[in-house]
């Protein structure tokens, strides 16, 4: 039997791969926008970039949320910046004016134009949905719907955190690696490596021999025991199913959702910068955003432990990368699975083929 090797260094370091899915991966994959807590107002509106886009989400007077482009289609000035609330989207170099629904409302002498239309005038939409209080949006205006993409993980993410019509962000840890995006998420998508490099996270939450994880439609699935509930390092809400275990579900290509023992949600999202590095974002969140000290607590000690190892990790692994010594070494790829096993990055590698490759 052939053995599966990893993908060439090419793939993480040439900058034409990473042009490549700037046009084609990421502009055709579901990519999170923001929480729906962002714009919880009519008129409320937020900007953010995603395949070198700039965008923005905007809460209209029906309550609906959509998503623009961030251009005016009249000279293709930026239209908003930031975050903010307005009645009407007003670009800021000659005045037009768009309804939130995205439809030309004015614009200072359009009258005079012979012939002039306002009704073929519109805001170019971008598809968004809301998952569980967290917004995404696709570029591809032809893509299949997240739960499509990601069968079972709605469904599975409302047993493990019932109240989550009721959370919001209360903190975001931002970390700046450098590295190419992909090393970051393969470095995520397994525990191959936990034991020697996580102590805290392999003896203090999970039990090692129970981790294992599985795709699910363009999902990986995490799924392992905890410890004792008496040796975390915070206090458990027993009031919740699955409250002794710890699950995660990563949405490829740049986002995944971890339920801690007791429920405590926290969230990854990757923003890609270049091919040499990626900046990655822990979200936790609590009840109404409300400022919880185990929810710090947890948070310090993670970014002091598995997120500061982890950086040291996926840096060296970039380095390695660009080195003429290195010849892709094989996946270790169990039949039957487990934590000591690469069969999550085999999928992850063939994702990762297939969007650069066809």
């Amino acid at each position: 039997m052939a053995l599966t090797r990893s993908l060439e260094a090419r793939y993480y370091t040439d900058p034409a791969i990473y042009a490549a899915e700037c046009a084609g991966l990421l502009a055709r994959t579901w990519q999170f926008a923001g929480h729906a807590s962002q714009i919880s107002a009519p008129g409320d509106y937020f900007t953010f970039e995603i395949a070198g886009e700039s965008l923005f989400c905007i809460r209209g007077h029906d309550a609906v949320v959509r998503c623009y482009y961030n251009v005016c289609q009249h000279r293709a000035h930026q239209l908003v910046a930031g975050q903010g609330s307005t009645r009407v989207i007003v670009c800021p170099y000659h005045a037009w004016t768009y309804e939130l629904t995205g439809g030309l409302r004015a614009g200072p002498n359009i009258k005079s134009v012979e012939g002039f239309d306002r009704s073929g005038v519109c805001l170019t939409e971008v598809r968004v949905e809301e998952f569980l209080g967290f917004l995404f949006v696709n570029l591809d205006p032809e893509a299949a719907p997240m739960d499509s993409w990601y069968p079972g993980a709605r469904a599975e993410l409302e047993e493990w955190v019932p109240n989550w019509q009721v959370l919001e962000p209360v903190k975001w840890v931002e970390i700046a690696e450098n590295c190419n995006w992909k090393v970051s998420v393969e470095n995520y998508s397994e525990c191959y490596h936990c034991s020697l490099n996580h102590p805290t996270f392999a003896t203090g939450v999970v039990r090692p021999e129970t981790y294992d994880i599985q795709p699910q439609g363009y999902c990986l699935r995490h799924m392992t025991e905890c410890q004792n509930l008496d040796q975390m390092t915070y206090d458990i809400n027993s009031g919740f199913a699955h409250m002794e275990e710890y699950s995660s579900w990563f949405l490829w290509p740049m986002f995944s959702f971890q339920v801690y023992p007791g429920n405590v949600l926290n969230t990854y999202h990757w923003r890609a910068v270049d091919a040499d590095h990626v900046v990655v974002w822990r979200g936790w969140y609590s009840p109404d955003g409300t400022p919880d000290p185990a929810i710090d607590a947890l948070a310090r000690q993670d970014r002091e432990t598995t997120v500061e190892e982890d950086i040291r990790l996926v840096e060296s692994v970039q380095r390695g990368l660009k080195s003429r010594g290195y010849v892709p070494g094989p996946l270790v790829v169990d039949p039957d699975c487990g934590v000591n096993s690469e069969h999550s990055i085999m999928t992850l590698q063939r994702w990762m083929r297939e969007a650069v490759d066809g």
